[in-house]
């Protein structure tokens, strides 16, 4: 079958703690890249998924002899490939259906001759993502289903990680990714990007997947960091693809909400990985270079005859961008694109927002008195920034007892271990 090395050209040296160091590197930057292309040369994904873990575990060891190669990428989409016919040979004792597999993978790889994954365009490669979203995405598979196939598979983001952001239980997000995945199998759902006729009716659950994305890389739902930048970043990577393959006037509104959003990533933590609030931030460390790209996507988004809810919070984040500071924001404008938005798309979760906002404009008891009805209709009894939000509020207007409850409460289902310390924080200023 060949070396997979020749896919790459020739290696280069290391030592064993390096390399160890780059292969984790490696796994989080691109084992949903090469996870992709090997689903769309195996057709299987639970057999790609194996693939996958075959490659980088065979990257452990012979690259600690051989060198990490030149195109590690195109080395372990060589090696996964390999690999997974060696598993299909082995098994094809017992499945007939398997051996026909292995002989047409072989088949396709004597056709190949000499060219290998390294010889493909990079866009070939780096469309495979984009193809396994919308398989992902496809209209036979519930919505939920959708999501948390798409965060795992295309995403990598695992099914306690998926669960934190849906706030279900892991069980409830196993369960729907077994059922998605056997769904794809035994409906022959097609890997690729659907005709420009079917995609269109496709792109509202594709926009919400690449933006939960976005989202859980943004402000992580669990874990010891603020920021999963390999996730942000990828959602945002994949929001450019998408606007290249279909410039919709909301796909280039949310790409204009990610990028707006991200140029504060530097500003919203401090050397020590804490907690800074938006209007506490140092606004001299907001990427301009974003801030500039991301508003001129939202004049572009909002030229649509109809504004969407991505191109309208694209908006009212453009409106935080372009003030230079928290006290000189146009709360008034803010206000008045949240009530647009809640017209477009009601949640709870942009009623708080726009909650915040009439604060911000109109004082901390006004903005009380919203939260506290949203609080009374139970929508966000576990949403934890529900009750900071009502903390932040009543420390505002002095009323420290009822600030540290709401705190308190916000404490007990928090799962971010940097928002937590903020927390306790705020909890130790009021008791002292």
């Amino acid at each position: 079958m060949g070396n997979p090395d020749n896919a790459s050209g020739q290696p280069d040296s290391t030592d064993a703690k390096s390399l160890r160091e780059r292969v984790d590197a490696l796994y989080r930057s691109d084992s949903r890249r090469v996870l992709a292309t090997l689903i769309r040369l195996l057709r299987d994904i639970d057999l790609a998924e194996e693939a996958l873990q075959d490659a980088f575990a065979a990257a452990l060891t012979q690259w600690e002899t051989d060198g990490i190669p030149v195109n590690p990428r195109a080395w372990l989409v060589s090696t996964g490939r390999f690999k997974a016919i060696d598993r299909i040979r082995r098994r094809s004792r017992f499945d007939s259906a398997i051996r026909q597999l292995g002989d047409e993978l072989e088949a396709a790889e004597r056709l190949a001759g000499t060219q290998t994954v390294g010889d493909l365009p990079a866009d070939t490669i780096d469309d495979d993502r984009l193809r396994l979203i919308f398989m992902c995405c496809h209209p036979a598979l519930s919505q939920d289903a959708q999501v948390a196939l798409t965060l795992r598979e295309a995403c990598g983001l695992t099914t306690e990680e998926i669960a934190g952001a849906f706030m279900v239980q892991p069980t409830t997000i196993a369960q729907r990714i077994v059922r998605a995945k056997s769904k794809i199998r035994d409906e022959h759902i097609p890997y690729e990007i659907p005709a420009k006729g079917d995609l269109r009716e496709r792109l509202d659950m594709v926009l919400r997947v690449i933006y939960l994305v976005f989202n859980e890389g943004y402000f992580a739902s669990s874990g010891e960091t603020v920021t999963r930048h390999d996730l942000s970043g990828e959602a945002i990577r994949l929001g450019r693809l998408l606007v290249q393959l279909l410039p919709d006037a909301e796909a280039v509104g949310l790409l204009a909400l990610m990028l707006l959003h991200d140029s504060r990533r530097q500003a919203r933590t401090s050397v020590n990985g804490e907690v800074i609030l938006l209007e506490d931030q140092d606004r001299t460390l907001w990427n301009r270079d974003l801030v500039e790209e991301g508003a001129s996507l939202v004049v572009k988004a909002l030229s649509a005859k109809t504004a969407g809810p991505y191109s309208l919070q694209a908006a009212i984040v453009g409106v935080h961008a372009g003030a230079k500071s928290s006290a000189t924001t146009d709360w008034a404008e803010i206000v008045r694109l949240y009530d647009i938005l809640l017209l477009v798309s009601p949640s709870p979760v942009v009623e708080l927002n726009r909650a915040v906002a009439v604060a911000m404009r109109d004082g901390p008891d006004s903005g009380l008195s919203l939260v506290d009805a949203i609080l009374a209709r139970g929508e966000l009894a576990d949403y934890h920034f529900a009750y900071t939000t009502k903390a932040e509020l009543y420390r505002r207007l002095g009323r420290n007892a009822e600030a540290r409850s709401s705190y308190l409460r916000a404490l007990e289902i928090v799962n971010q271990e940097p928002e937590r310390r903020f927390i306790r924080r705020r909890i130790e200023e009021l008791s002292g």
